[in-house]
């Protein structure tokens, strides 16, 4: 009862308002806050009132101006950079290294036979359009070539563009799809392109080049990537470079590097334990907490033609007394005694290899690049080989001097920069592999995601996603079609970039590289005998300068730089300028606000009020304007409360002669409904004991 007593005084009160009106309210306001513009409105006489008046006008104007700056500012979520300098032992980068090439040719021979004979042709028709077809090029088979042909355009009349078909007598397909006479052009004269057609054919575009070189070498990648992805994993794992015959020696610091196997560089069991990581002979040196099924899963994957065998050099400990796992695909078995880190001891430091590239058995017509590409990344990042690592040059000992850069930027609101990937709209393919995101996997996997989408199936280069098939030629002709509009879309590109985003955290690995011959004049023989020794017991040299590349990599400093994000303009920034323009400008502080939104709450409740009052009047005129005449009488009231159950008996006229009068209507009985007892509700007013 005690709270609905004070609740009922809260109501009444609140529909009684401020009890100002406009005026009394701001000059009630006026002569009372703190700011000093408006007591001097009311103080001073007309003239400087006026003047007063435009003053406090104009300077709360560039107040509100000023507001509305820091606001804008604050809201655009700048950072600023900060860049600090620390030193302590670094532990030592990831270190991918894949061969140029990615398979053996004499163990994929038997796949690209009669691929290679096409290829051969092909130059052949490139080089001497004008000599006749040959017997050995009739015998080709022309399956693979029928599906995605090469043509020469001849361009002479621009007008009217002719294509040449390579291998046909008459050449007699012209671009307006009407015969045309046999004619015979010359590199010069015509433009290699490449014809890619859908729906039986029946719709065909045209890919023109530039350069012969690069025509043949797309369409073979093209060719090449249809009869690999008809290939189980395992058989092309097998026909790749093994871990053994790609590294020759390894060391880290002092200590040698072994894999379980005959491999130069000492015994036991300093390294890396194996992780593939690219296709076909990856071998992983180093690694994560990945157990060996995880590892076996990853090798199973193929990741592209482009990438190579390689070996990742990483941070892994063996348990004392923990038996060493089975080797994986063949490849290399190593540990790694304690955590690798970069010594702090004078040279030697570092990673030092020596590898075998075995340039000569490299695919003729697949690569044309010999040496060996390396990437430094993070130790559970996925290395992108091609599109981020760096060549070493067979017959080199390339030096790579190591700077970390350690990003760590802002998240929202301040950036679209993702943490783990998990608020990124795409699934990350690569996650598969145990590894973290990066903007790399993330456009990838958008890529692979719109080749399913549009193409039916899923590409190469790329990793595949449960339930898919990769493309080929047979279950699917048009794909070669699909994936050239696709990759030459700059909408799907658009809309790859604008889904993915950057990684908050990121560390970046800057290379300063020196290079010199490896070996030298004077040490290459023993040099090469001892190297063939060590890896087919061979006395004889069974190595040379075009297949061999050593590697340093090491710190080039012992420190390391942080580029972190901060917020450019917080909270407190933005509290301490708004405060600041208020108090220049009009002499208040947080309190004057907190009196101005006081005035400015009255003020609204005083307009609630009268409008309220106003819709009761406007109900009670409409009310009022019911009724057209005077209002009713006491007499016509009264009779329209005769009790008719009293009324004289006039029905029988003999009863009251003509010249008696009709008797005087008797009292009606009292309305009973009248007195029937009502509660009355006693609302309390401001004062104790007055009742409304």
């Amino acid at each position: 009862m005690q709270v609905k007593k004070y609740l009922v005084k809260c109501l009444h009160r609140l529909q009684k308002g401020p009890g100002y009106t406009y005026k009394e309210l701001l000059v009630w306001y006026c002569d009372n806050t703190n700011t000093h513009g408006p007591k001097r409105i009311i103080c001073e006489g007309p003239k400087k009132k006026a003047m007063w008046f435009v003053l406090t006008l104009l300077f709360a104007s560039i107040v509100f101006w000023q507001w509305g700056v820091f606001i804008r500012t604050y809201l655009s979520w700048e950072v600023s950079v900060s860049l600090s300098v620390g030193f302590k032992t670094m532990d030592f980068p990831a270190v991918t290294i894949c061969n140029a090439s990615p398979f053996q040719y004499s163990k994929v021979k038997h796949l690209l036979k009669d691929l290679d004979q096409l290829m051969e042709a092909v130059l052949e028709r490139i080089v001497a359009p004008e000599q006749p077809l040959s017997n050995a090029t009739r015998a080709l088979n022309f399956t693979l070539w029928n599906h995605t042909p090469l043509v020469l355009i001849d361009e002479r009349n621009p007008h009217h563009p002719v294509v040449l078909d390579l291998f046909a007598d008459n050449h007699n397909v012209s671009a307006s799809g009407s015969p045309a006479p046999g004619r015979a052009c010359n590199a010069q004269q015509c433009k290699v392109a490449m014809r890619l057609c859908c729906r039986n054919g029946t719709v065909c575009t045209f890919r023109k080049f530039i350069s012969a070189t690069q025509a043949v070498t797309e369409w073979y990648t093209l060719q090449a990537t249809n009869i690999f992805s008809q290939v189980p994993t395992q058989e092309l794992v097998k026909m790749g470079y093994s871990g053994e015959q790609l590294i020759l020696a390894c060391l880290f610091g002092a200590e040698p590097c072994s894999q379980g196997g005959p491999l130069a560089g000492g015994h036991g069991h300093v390294g890396g334990e194996v992780e593939p990581r690219c296709p076909w002979s990856a071998c992983h040196v180093g690694g994560g907490a990945r157990g060996a099924q995880e590892e076996r899963t990853a090798a199973g994957t193929r990741m592209g033609l482009e990438k190579t065998g390689g070996w990742t050099f990483t941070k892994r400990s063996r348990p004392p007394g923990q038996a060493r796992e089975a080797p994986l695909l063949g490849g290399m078995d190593m540990w790694v005694a304690g955590s690798l880190q970069q010594p702090s001891a004078p040279p030697p430091t570092g990673l030092k290899l020596i590898l075998d590239l075995g340039q000569e058995d490299y695919v003729p017509f697949l690569t044309s690049t010999a040496g060996a590409r390396l990437l430094l990344h993070e130790q559970r990042s996925y290395p992108f080989v091609k599109e981020e690592g760096i060549y070493a040059m067979s017959g080199t000992e390339t030096s790579i001097g190591v700077l970390v850069d350690k990003l760590e930027r802002k998240g929202k609101p301040y950036s679209q920069c993702t943490v783990n990937g998990s608020d990124v709209p795409i699934r990350n393919l690569y996650s598969d592999h145990n590894t973290t995101y990066s903007i790399q996997a993330c456009i990838r996997s958008c890529f692979q995601d719109h080749m399913i989408q549009n193409c039916s199936c899923g590409h190469y280069l790329y990793p595949l996603p449960r339930g898919q098939k990769y493309c080929n030629n047979q279950e699917f002709p048009d794909w070669v079609y699909c994936y050239s509009q696709l990759r030459q879309s700059l909408g799907q590109r658009e809309t790859c970039i604008r889904m993915c985003k950057e990684s908050c955290n990121d560390t970046q690995y800057k290379m300063t590289i020196s290079m010199a011959d490896w070996p030298s004049e004077a040490s290459e023989d023993w040099i090469f005998h001892v190297l063939s020794q060590e890896r087919d017991q061979s006395t004889n040299i069974t190595l040379s300068r075009k297949g061999i590349v050593k590697l340093n990599i090491y710190f080039q400093e012992f420190n390391y730089r942080t580029i972190e994000e901060s917020a450019a303009n917080n909270i407190v920034w933005l509290l301490s300028n708004l405060g600041g323009q208020f108090g220049f400008w009009m002499g208040g502080s947080v309190l004057c606000l907190i009196e101005f939104a006081e005035i400015v709450i009255d003020f609204l409740w005083i307009t609630v009020i009268r409008l309220v009052a106003f819709s009761k009047s406007l109900r009670q005129r409409r009310a009022q304007a019911r009724y057209a005449g005077p209002p009713p009488t006491v007499a016509e009231l009264v009779e329209a409360h005769t009790n008719f159950a009293f009324q004289p008996d006039t029905a029988n006229p003999e009863a009251y002669p003509d010249e008696q009068t009709l008797p005087i209507p008797g009292t009606p009985p009292p309305n009973y409904d009248s007195l029937r007892l009502q509660p009355l509700d006693v609302i309390e007013s401001d004062s104790e004991g007055d009742a409304i």
